[in-house]
């Protein structure tokens, strides 16, 4: 229960790391960022279905999967700021409007590429079956969700607080006015930002994708009420705060679930209300000047 527990909660770190980290530097509340998980997902099946028909391994299948995935979300990222967020930077509402919008198109040409049916992502027959640990059986594909959370979390901390280029970030979230006024431009660094997180809501709905084994157009909208109850329960722009409240409530829905289902359903709301009650800025904030 805890593994599973952990599993969807780091599938669910690594798509709201990227949105949050666009919610606290470039000040976008971009809605639209569900279409980068169903995108993932459906060029993963995409490149899955070829890697079986060429012979490729499970392993290197899924691998592959994720690096086409993050490589087109990024694209597609990159052409979704340029096109549709530039013009409306600073206009929150307008944000909200147009990038929901942005999504509603973007599902459409989901179902014109691939089909309005629902699509299978059955994992690859290595990644199927059990570890057994004593008296306890792990899912393999539990076990590597797992591993892949810990190793985007473990990248995103060390490029942050390790890197000249973190130290930017950093720095333009707390002022941004003054890192340019010292020769750095600022925007296209953020553009930058903006890129990477949609390229991991790619790598993440490969992984959630692979976790459900099914695929819609609509995935990605579904996924995004859990994503802002994390990035609300972590405080705006705080990559730590963001895992530890995707851990919170994926562990928190799973006890609840097994303890008592009639309340499984809410207890993400109840979750974020007693937090916020608690600390209204979130457990993490990111302070801006």
């Amino acid at each position: 229960l805890t593994v599973a527990g952990l599993a969807m909660g780091l599938i669910v770190f690594v798509i709201a790391s990227g949105l949050t980290l666009i919610f606290g530097l470039m000040d976008v509340l971009n809605f639209g960022h569900g279409v980068f998980i169903a995108l993932g997902a459906f060029v993963a099946t995409s490149v899955m279905g070829y890697g079986a028909g060429a012979g490729w391994s499970g392993f290197f299948s899924i691998f592959a999967a994720m690096a086409v995935a993050m490589a087109v979300a990024g694209a597609v990222g990159w052409a979704f700021e340029r096109g549709i967020v530039r013009p409306v930077y600073g206009l929150h509402l307008k944000q909200i409007l147009i990038t929901m919008g942005g999504m509603i198109v973007a599902e459409q040409m989901i179902h014109v590429i691939w089909g309005p049916d629902q699509i299978p992502l059955p994992l690859p027959a290595s990644f199927r079956g059990v570890f057994l640990f004593g008296d306890v059986a792990v899912e393999k594909y539990r076990l590597l969700a797992v591993a892949v959370g810990l190793i985007v979390f473990v990248a995103m901390f060390l490029v942050l607080n390790r890197t000249k280029v973190g130290l930017l970030i950093r720095a333009g979230v707390e002022n941004g006015e003054m890192v340019e006024a010292l020769g750095y431009r600022i925007r296209r660094l953020f553009v930058g930002v903006f890129v990477a997180g949609s390229a991991l809501a790619g790598l993440g709905g490969v992984l959630w994708g692979l976790y459900r084994e099914m695929l819609t157009a609509s995935m990605g909208a579904d996924l995004m009420v859990l994503v802002f109850i994390v990035i609300i329960i972590g405080g705006l722009g705080s990559v730590g705060g963001c895992f530890i409240g995707a851990m919170l409530v994926a562990l928190v829905a799973n006890y609840t679930g097994f303890l008592a289902p009639k309340i499984a359903l809410v207890s993400n709301i109840l979750l974020m209300v007693a937090i916020l009650l608690w600390r209204p800025q979130g457990l993490f904030p990111v302070a801006k000047r």
